[in-house]
């Protein structure tokens, strides 16, 4: 069902990629140290919705692809400041707890497609972190979220164990000894 409310998302997320490229430049000075370690809003193991998007290639490929692993899916776009700031934190908690049992999963909402992702990660220096693509928005309908950056905490069985709305500092020390607690505890 299509309401005003999915119609104001799809027209805010197309005209979102019409920002000045000098608007852009200027989010990126500010510094991952300005960020709050996250708070994560922690739940008891709760469903998740299956969710589909692209990988850098352009195959399909699902967030069960991931299943096994605790999975911390982040929901970005290159044109938002608080993302901006906080991507360098993600790439940096990939490259220390990454592997067989945690995976960051971020996933652009960029309508520009992979050249805009791309380019962030070249000028910001990305290097652990893959690039997957939702430039359709509908994960945020899925999701119902009305704003980026979005961060969802999910088990090894696919349940969401947490939720954070806006930027952290993912990869500050109170951060990585709860994500080491957490997967420990499990």
């Amino acid at each position: 069902m299509i309401t005003q409310q999915s119609v104001n998302r799809r027209n805010f997320l197309r005209t979102s990629a019409l920002i000045p490229p000098f608007v852009i430049a200027a989010t990126s000075i500010a510094r991952a140290d300005d960020l709050p370690p996250p708070r994560l809003s922690e739940t008891a193991p709760m469903p998740f919705p299956a969710l589909d998007f692209k990988t850098e290639s352009g195959s399909s490929i699902s967030l069960k692809t991931f299943r096994g692993k605790f999975i911390l899916l982040n929901i970005w776009a290159t044109w938002c400041a608080p993302c901006r700031e906080e991507m360098p934190t993600l790439d940096r908690l990939q490259s220390t707890l990454g592997g067989p049992h945690f995976q960051v999963v971020p996933v652009s909402i960029d309508t520009g497609g992979l050249a805009p992702v791309r380019q962030f990660y070249t000028e910001i220096g990305i290097k652990h972190l893959r690039i997957y693509l939702d430039t359709s928005g509908d994960i945020m309908q899925a999701l119902n979220l009305d704003g980026i950056p979005a961060t969802f905490l999910i088990n090894p069985d696919g349940r969401q164990i947490g939720q954070l709305e806006g930027g952290a500092d993912w990869d500050s020390p109170s951060s990585l000894s709860f994500f080491k607690r957490t997967m420990t505890a499990a």
